[in-house]
């Protein structure tokens, strides 16, 4: 890691009325294949806004779990077509590699682009206040991931696991009338050993960024969206579509913002998707 990625070249997408435009958006951790991904909200989202540049900051596409159980509701296709229509309209994408979607990683180096997406293990961002910013999904930076597979793949089952559990969890408690509750969230806001991995990856990312010397980064990995200083480096870490429901967004003077679209209770926690067998079933009741 010890030469500089390329600098990414902003895009010029055109302004649409009625829809808020940014320099750039950032989006991470969307678990396409998943049922926690929350792929109508991310819809809805890219429907309200247009962008000059749009990173996809990794984990986008879950590879390990479509290697396991193939689960693609149509919400999820509309997902990627709505990516593709801001690419054709201007808009320059990167998708930049996580460890989910890690069997993007062999295609990089061949530098293929599809369209206005290209795809990169990390880049340089360079703000319109002349920041530079190193754009990585982060997983680089976690010791489990790098250096223990089986602990990050069995860790993934655990937080699927947590995640059924807090949706039946928070139907028990909408019957009586009590508020939206994530263990997740809980667990990296009060649970020790949680707090201090999500500090040492912070930590650890910023230290990489002020040895390249560079003004900050932008990743995810970690589903907990924060901005913040650390030791003069600027970390701004995107969220995920799973709970959070968040993304960065610079304006054209070079602000960046974190941007919480949904605030997930027990009417959205879990849009509807209707499962790709489930769709096929009902297409043949009907020709039937």
């Amino acid at each position: 890691m010890a030469r500089l990625p390329l600098t990414a070249k902003p895009g010029n997408a055109k302004h649409e009325d009625g829809k808020t435009h940014y320099r750039t958006v950032w989006v991470s951790d969307v678990h396409l294949g998943t049922p926690g991904c929350k792929a109508e909200h991310l819809v809805e989202f890219l429907k309200s806004h247009t962008c000059d540049t749009l990173y996809l900051v990794g984990d986008i596409i879950d590879g390990w779990k479509l290697k396991n159980t193939f689960y693609w509701p149509q919400e999820h296709t509309n997902v990627v077509r709505k990516v593709l229509t801001k690419a054709k309209r201007g808009t320059k994408v990167y998708y930049i590699t996580g460890n989910h979607d890690e069997f993007l990683r062999k295609f990089v180096g061949f530098k293929i682009d599809l369209g206005n997406i290209r795809f990169a293990n990390e880049l340089i961002h360079q703000t319109a206040d002349g920041r530079r910013l190193l754009i990585t999904h982060g997983d680089a930076f976690d010791v489990i991931t790098r250096y223990h597979a089986w602990i990050a793949v069995t860790g993934d089952a655990l937080y699927e696991s947590a995640m059924r559990f807090n949706y039946w969890f928070n139907k028990g408690r909408s019957l009586f009338g009590m508020g939206y509750w994530s263990l997740s969230a809980f667990a990296k806001q009060h649970v020790k050993t949680a707090v201090n991995v999500v500090s040492t990856f912070e930590e650890s990312v910023a230290r990489e960024c002020k040895r390249r010397k560079l003004d900050g980064v932008v990743c995810g990995h970690i589903h907990h969206a924060e901005i913040r200083d650390i030791g003069g480096v600027t970390y701004l870490n995107c969220g995920d579509w799973v709970e959070s429901c968040t993304a960065l967004a610079e304006d054209m003077n070079g602000k960046i913002s974190l941007i919480q679209w949904v605030t997930l209770d027990h009417l959205n926690q879990s849009p509807k998707v209707t499962p790709l067998k489930a769709r096929q079933a009902a297409k043949q009741a009907a020709v039937a």
